[in-house]
């Protein structure tokens, strides 16, 4: 009886990682989305942004970002680079949302300082990559997105 339980419980064990393994083996790129751009400061130099992304990890375990990395260009302008080297738990087959911070110079944006301050929408491209743990080790995942993303003022 013991001898018998013992070998169900092992069997139980054997099917239960082998579908792990095979879940982790069919890995499937996440997908980011910039919902919108947050400003949350002005000064005389520049300014910060708050980048709100939609990552959606179509898995069936969880991911977990070690690194996020990304170019931003607004209005067709480098708008700069954005950094979260802190780690994101992203669900199985679940959406999650990231915050993250960007500082960007005056100088360094021109005219598309005057679109960031009138507009109520702007055109972006996103590129960069992230770095993930799955169960089979890290992946480094390539990120390019465009389109248009709404954007929050700081003073309506």
């Amino acid at each position: 009886m013991i001898k018998t339980a013992r070998t169900v419980t092992l069997l139980t064990v054997t099917l239960f990682a082998c579908a792990t393994l095979r879940n982790a083996v069919t890995f499937e790129n996440p997908q980011i989305e910039l919902q919108e751009i947050n400003v949350t400061g002005l000064g005389l130099s520049g300014g910060t942004l708050d980048l709100v992304f939609d990552v959606y990890n179509p898995n069936d375990y969880r991911l977990r970002s070690t690194r996020l990395e990304v170019d931003l260009e607004l209005a067709g302008t480098d708008f700069g680079k954005a950094l979260i080297d802190k780690p994101l738990d992203l669900s199985p087959v679940n959406h999650s949302r990231v915050l993250m911070p960007v500082r960007f110079e005056w100088s360094g944006v021109g005219a598309a300082a005057r679109s960031l301050l009138e507009s109520q929408e702007l055109p972006y491209v996103l590129t960069g990559a992230v770095l993930l743990e799955t169960p089979i080790g890290e992946r480094r995942v390539e990120l390019k997105s465009k389109g248009n993303v709404p954007l929050r003022k700081l003073i309506p």
